[in-house]
């Protein structure tokens, strides 16, 4: 490790290989805690590379347990995290909202590092129990349309991580690498991204390794479709700048879609969207999220049609019907 931060300090960026080489070292356990928070400190100093991030991410998919979905054709929609606005726990609902209309989700997820609820705390919080038994989550997958994969279950090896990344208590370059390692290998992704420089780097390496994505990002900082302000929308065809009015919504303030204080906060939200008890505002947000996913699947729907079909998988209890069936199933 000694090279490599000598090398970084310097002012110099990682290969390909050498980006390989020291994520299968960490992975392997060779660093202490002091090393490995020095390293991910120089990239919160500076933005990693999209060389970097592909051999980061190449060595955490070689290391992982990996399931076999290729039967189904399968999405995630994830957040990277890291932004600092503790919103509720918009991309897991829009994880049941898609599969209330019927589209196979396996969602990727890990506890909140940098949040009070991420979407592995609420759905624990909730019922849901972890596995990384392949016969259990194709099942959920073929009844419900959903399963969850528990990054620790999967990524074995980021052990030696977790505690450094809850220690340092901010975002880090693994924000970037949790919805690039999912270790179901979905056909199809919406991510959302807390900055435009992300969202740059993430177009770039998904031009060689995903031909269908959606990567959202709202101006005003959200890693998610936010309805406070813009957001940048990237496909794999063209990007494009979207304002809460031109999809007919109204613009929300940040304190209309909070996640509160504590994770019972988070769960009360979490349930009254899905009982469809919950206020316009947290409706409107998670059915803005899921219409990009259904474009995702549907690239020549409208947008208008998507988010009616989004609003129906909602309003008509189909996306609580798969939440609920998983979790009885538990």
């Amino acid at each position: 490790m000694k090279k490599i931060l000598e090398l970084l300090f310097s002012y110099q960026k990682l290969s390909h290989q050498e980006a390989f080489d020291v994520m299968m070292a960490i992975g392997a356990g060779k660093y202490s805690d002091s090393e490995i928070a020095a390293f991910l400190t120089v990239f919160s100093m500076r933005p990693v590379s999209v060389e970097e991030l592909h051999g980061f991410r190449k060595a955490l998919l070689e290391l992982c347990i990996r399931i076999d979905f290729s039967d189904f054709d399968t999405i995630d929609v994830c957040g990277t995290g890291g932004d600092g606005k503790n919103t509720f726990n918009i991309s897991t609902l829009t994880a049941f909202v898609l599969a209330g209309v019927g589209y196979k989700v396996t969602k990727h997820g890990n506890y909140g590092a940098t949040s009070v609820s991420g979407s592995s705390n609420v759905l624990e919080f909730l019922g849901y129990r972890f596995t990384n038994n392949s016969d259990v989550l194709r099942s959920q997958l073929d009844k419900y349309n959903f399963c969850m994969m528990h990054a620790p279950l999967f990524h074995p090896a980021m052990k030696y991580v977790g505690g450094v990344r809850k220690a340092l208590g901010t975002k880090t370059f693994f924000n970037m690498l949790g919805p690039l390692v999912n270790p179901g290998f979905p056909d199809r992704q919406v991510v959302g991204v807390y900055s435009l420089e992300v969202a740059r780097i993430y177009s770039y390496l998904f031009q060689n390794t995903r031909s269908k994505y959606i990567i959202l990002h709202s101006l005003d900082g959200y890693d998610e479709i936010s309805l406070t302000q813009k957001f940048k929308c990237v496909m794999p065809s063209f990007e494009e700048t979207i304002a809460p009015e031109d999809l007919g919504f109204r613009r929300l303030e940040l304190a209309q879609i909070s996640g509160g204080s504590r994770i019972e906060d988070a769960a009360d939200i979490f349930l009254k969207v899905l009982k469809n008890e919950a206020t316009p505002a947290q409706k409107d947000v998670v059915i803005a999220n899921a219409a990009f996913g259904i474009r995702c699947y549907e690239p020549f729907k409208s947008y208008e049609d998507c988010i009616a079909v989004a609003r129906e998988s909602l309003e008509s209890g189909a996306a609580y019907r798969c939440f609920h069936g998983i979790i009885q199933s538990n």
